[in-house]
C-alpha cells in the first residue's frame, strides 16, 4: 500500500478530517493528539458538523421527492443526552427502544410527539411510561403487546396512535445478525398472521390505527429489498382497506442504510436510497389508488457513523516473525465488540503519524482476556512505537451503544467537536461508578 492509499483512508473520516502542520489527524478543526492528552483513551470524539450534514441531506433528499416525510433517527445506533439535543435542533424525530432511550429523550425536553417507541418485548411499565408521556406512535410488534396495549388504553386519557410492525420476507442480502425483514425474525408479525392483527387494532376502540411499519435490517447495500418491501407491505394495506376499511396514514419503512466501513466496500448516496424509495411508494399508490401516506425514514448508522472516531494508545507490541505482529491498544471489544460480534472491519490510521509511509501489515488488537478480542487483522500502518495513537473511523454507531464493562474497566469519555472547540459530552467512568450498585 503506498502512502496516498493511507492517506485515502480519510475519506472514510468525519467529514472534517484533515491532517496539521505536525502530521497529525485533525477533526472539527481539533487536533486528536491533543484531545488524547487532555481527555486521556479510549476517547470517542464526534464532529459535529458532519452530524449536522447527515440530518440535513435526508431531510433534502427525501424532502425533495416526498410531500410529506419525516426523518426520525434510530436511537439503537447511539444516543445521549448532547446527541438528543442536536437532533431536537435539526428537528428529527427519534426512534426509541427501551424505557432507557425514552428517558434520554425525556430529560433533554425533546419533543415526545415525534418519538417512535419500538422494540419486540416492550415491558407493561414501558408501555404505561409510553402512555403516561404520550409519545408519539407506539409500534406493535405481536399479540402479546397488543393485547397488553389493549387493556392499558381503557385508562383515562388519550388513545394512542399505533403502527403495526410487519416482516415482509424480503431477504436484504446482510449479515444474518442484522436481517430483521425475513419470516424467520422475531421481530414483527408474518403476514400470514397479520390480518389479524389488523382486525384486532381496527376494531379497538381504544387503539387509534394509523399505520404499518418494517424494518428490512442493517447494512443493505442493495436498494431494490426496499422496493420490493414497499410494494408487498402497500399491496397488505390495500387488501386490509377493502377488507376493514383500515386507511393506511403512515408507513415507516425503517432504516438500514449502509455506511462505507473500509476503502473496498462503498455504499449507495443517500440520494439512491431516496429515490427508490419514494418513487415505490407514489408508483405503488397510484396502481392500488391509494392516498400517498406519511413516509417516515429512520436512519440511525448512517447519520453518527461516520461522525465518530475511536482514539486508543498502542501500548505492547508483538511480533511473531513470519506470522504476525500485534498491536495492543487500551481499549477493544468492551468499547467496540463488532468486530468479535459478526467479523465488522475497520480502518485506521496512526493519528499522529498520518502522512507517514506505510510499510507493513499489523493486527490491532484490544486489551480484554479474550483471544478473539482483535479490532482490525492484517492493515497496513507506518512503524508504531508504544504511546502513538491509533484513530479508527466509522465509530459513531453500535460501539458505545453496545459497550459493556467486561474485564470491569471503564466505559470511555465521548467529546463533540467543532470549529476547534472540543466539549465533553460524557464523562469517563470512574471506579466509584463500577462500585455504586453493589451491595455488601
Amino acid at each position: 500500500m503506498t502512502i496516498r492509499q493511507g492517506i485515502s483512508r480519510l475519506s472514510l473520516f468525519p467529514l472534517t478530517a484533515e491532517v496539521n502542520e505536525r502530521g497529525h489527524l485533525v477533526i472539527g478543526g481539533c487536533d486528536t493528539i491533543k484531545l488524547a492528552e487532555e481527555f486521556g483513551t479510549p476517547l470517542y470524539v464526534f464532529d459535529e458538523f458532519s452530524l449536522r450534514s447527515k440530518c440535513a441531506e435526508f431531510r433534502a433528499e427525501f424532502g425533495q421527492r416526498y410531500g410529506d416525510a419525516a426523518i426520525v433517527y434510530a436511537g439503537k445506533a447511539f444516543i445521549n443526552r448532547a446527541l438528543a439535543l442536536l437532533l431536537k435542533e435539526e428537528g428529527l424525530g427519534l426512534d426509541v427502544v427501551s424505557a432507557g432511550e425514552l428517558s434520554i429523550a425525556h430529560s433533554v425536553d425533546f419533543p415526545l410527539d415525534k418519538v417512535y417507541f419500538h422494540g419486540n418485548n416492550k415491558s407493561a411499565e414501558e408501555l404505561k411510561l409510553a402512555l403516561e408521556w404520550k409519545v408519539g406512535r407506539i409500534v406493535v410488534d405481536n399479540f402479546h403487546e397488543l393485547t397488553m396495549l389493549t387493556e392499558m388504553a381503557k385508562q383515562p386519557g388519550s388513545i394512542p396512535d399505533v403502527l403495526l410492525r410487519l416482516t415482509p420476507g424480503v431477504d436484504p442480502h446482510t449479515h444474518k445478525h442484522s436481517a430483521t425483514g425475513v419470516v424467520d425474525s422475531k421481530f414483527g408479525f408474518p403476514l400470514s398472521s397479520a390480518e389479524e392483527a389488523v382486525a384486532k387494532a381496527v376494531s379497538t376502540p381504544d387503539l387509534n390505527l394509523v399505520g404499518l411499519h418494517f424494518h428490512l435490517g442493517s447494512q443493505i447495500f442493495e436498494v431494490e429489498p426496499y422496493q420490493e418491501a414497499v410494494g408487498i407491505t402497500l399491496d397488505f394495506a390495500a387488501a386490509m382497506k377493502s377488507k376493514y376499511g383500515f386507511e393506511l396514514q403512515e408507513l415507516d419503512i425503517g432504516g438500514g442504510f449502509a455506511v462505507q466501513y473500509t476503502l473496498d466496500s462503498p455504499a449507495p448516496p443517500i440520494s439512491a436510497y431516496a429515490k427508490t424509495i419514494t418513487s415505490a411508494v407514489i408508483n405503488k399508490c397510484q396502481a392500488l389508488k391509494l392516498a400517498p401516506p406519511r413516509l417516515i425514514i429512520e436512519p440511525g448508522r448512517v447519520i453518527v457513523g461516520q461522525a465518530g472516531v475511536a482514539l486508543y494508545k498502542v501500548g505492547a507490541i508483538k511480533d511473531i516473525p513470519g506470522v504476525r505482529c500485534y498491536l495492543s491498544v487500551d481499549g477493544g471489544m468492551a468499547d467496540n465488540i463488532r468486530p468479535a460480534l459478526y467479523g465488522a472491519k475497520y480502518e485506521a490510521v496512526v493519528a499522529n503519524k498520518v502522512l507517514a509511509e506505510e510499510t507493513g501489515k499489523v493486527t490491532i488488537a484490544g486489551k480484554f482476556c479474550e483471544s478473539g478480542d482483535i479490532l482490525i487483522k492484517d492493515i497496513n500502518l507506518p512503524p508504531v512505537t508504544a504511546g502513538d495513537v491509533l484513530a479508527v473511523a466509522d465509530c459513531g454507531a453500535y460501539c458505545l451503544a453496545m459497550a459493556s464493562n467486561y474485564n470491569v474497566s471503564l466505559k470511555p469519555a465521548v467529546v463533540m467537536v467543532k470549529e476547534g472547540k472540543a466539549r465533553l459530552v460524557r464523562r469517563r467512568e470512574t471506579f466509584e461508578d463500577l462500585i455504586k450498585c453493589d451491595l455488601v
